[in-house]
């Protein structure tokens, strides 16, 4: 298995501003929303670009650092703003405890999210898209199930 190196590239920060910008024009990138989720110690609403998937009828949400700020965030809060070109949802966010549910999510990211492959290999996280290797990281990961408020 290969090591957790848990370090972000360079051109994350801004490529995310992007996706937030092209987000608020209305336009729709693939897989990406734009969760937006009260900061922890400010309140400030902290914006961030994610890909939710759908597993069995259900929507989660990866977050490859789990102690990101991101997901200390949403730990923190539990609710959050969903946001797909101009749709926007209100969500509540419940981590999965899980582990053959974690499991079962992450066997089906590298098949629903195949863009997001490269940035878990970049985490040391897997070395591919094989689901396999993706379900034995599910321990490493922390994973939120997605629901309407």
């Amino acid at each position: 298995m290969p090591s957790t190196r848990q370090t972000l590239p360079r051109w994350l920060r801004p490529a995310n501003r992007l996706v937030r910008l092209l987000t608020r024009l209305g336009l729709r990138l693939g897989t990406v929303h734009v969760l937006t989720v009260p900061g922890r110690r400010s309140g400030t609403p902290r914006p961030t670009p994610v890909s939710p998937l759908t597993v069995d009828g259900r929507r989660y949400v990866i977050a490859g650092l789990p102690d990101g700020d991101w997901a200390r965030n949403v730990r923190a809060a539990g609710r959050g703003e969903l946001a797909y070109g101009r749709r926007k949802q209100a969500v509540t966010l419940t981590e999965v405890t899980e582990p053959d549910v974690r499991e079962l999510v992450m066997r089906a990211f590298p098949r629903e999210v195949p863009h997001g492959v490269p940035f878990f290999v970049r985490l040391g996280l897997v070395t591919g898209p094989d689901p396999d290797e993706f379900a034995a990281a599910a321990d490493r990961v922390a994973a939120f199930r997605i629901t309407a408020s």
